[in-house]
């Protein structure tokens, strides 16, 4: 006699999967935001949520 399908099992496999990808997406995101960071304080740029400075100001 075969198994029956055990589908709230498989529903969390597949939930399971999908977060660990998820996961991965974002770690590689935070790594890349992280080189770029490092690239432009070498470069001795301001950081990129920093206002840019205003050459003249306006009346």
């Amino acid at each position: 006699m075969a198994f029956r399908p055990n589908f709230r099992q498989q529903r969390s496999d597949r939930d399971k999967a999908s977060r660990s990808r998820q996961d991965e997406k974002l770690q590689k995101m935070h790594e890349r935001s992280a080189k770029r960071k490092a690239e432009r304080e070498s470069q001795g740029l301001p950081p990129e949520d920093a206002p840019a400075p205003a050459d003249e100001p306006k009346e």
